[in-house]
């Protein structure tokens, strides 16, 4: 004959972040912290739950390691929300900046030049870094100079949107080199 059991233990609450709110906090001894940041002092952890439930808010494990624990009472759920808000501003100050690569070969035509450099021109307006590359197919690595010459060039027509950050270098059969955008 089989038993089922069913064993009912109390849910602990832990977030995401391993923050142990209320009944998570086990510890004997906490040193307490108010709402508005004054040093209660040092109680048992269910000493302070029970404050914490008699003004409705949450008690809060800020610094397990210290010795005893530290723990705040607050607004869990405001706190996480303005946390997130703050993120969020964070966020949007925040400025990506792509790399855009445009190639170009040795013996370039003048018409596909300028329409390279049209695009060069519009990413660094946008704010992307771009960078240049020439691949030297068979004995074109000979002629690495007319390479430079043609790297050269193109920094000089984008020169009023962007500057040199990496001047043209060999790696391998490839050369390049990263135009950043003018500050504006």
């Amino acid at each position: 004959m089989c038993f089922i059991c069913f064993i009912f233990s109390e849910v602990l609450f832990i977030n995401k972040d391993n923050v142990q709110i209320n009944s998570a906090i086990r510890d004997k001894e906490v040193r307490l912290i108010d709402v508005d940041g004054t040093m209660i002092g040092i109680v048992s952890a269910r000493e302070a739950q029970l404050i914490a439930n008699e003004r409705e808010l949450d008690l809060v494990k800020i610094s397990p390691n210290a010795n005893p624990p530290v723990c705040k009472i607050m607004d869990y759920g405001k706190y996480l929300y303005e946390q997130n808000k703050r993120e969020k501003e964070a966020r949007k100050k925040q400025t990506i900046i792509e790399v855009k690569e445009i190639r170009l070969s040795a013996k370039i035509e003048e018409h596909d030049f300028g329409f390279k450099v049209k695009n060069a021109i519009k990413f660094l307006q946008d704010g992307d870094k771009v960078k240049v590359s020439i691949r030297f197919r068979g004995r074109e690595v000979a002629y690495a100079a007319l390479g430079k010459d043609v790297m050269m060039r193109f920094a000089e027509t984008v020169a009023e949107y962007g500057k040199i950050e990496k001047p043209p270098a060999m790696d391998g059969r490839t050369m390049s080199m990263i135009i950043v955008p003018n500050k504006k």
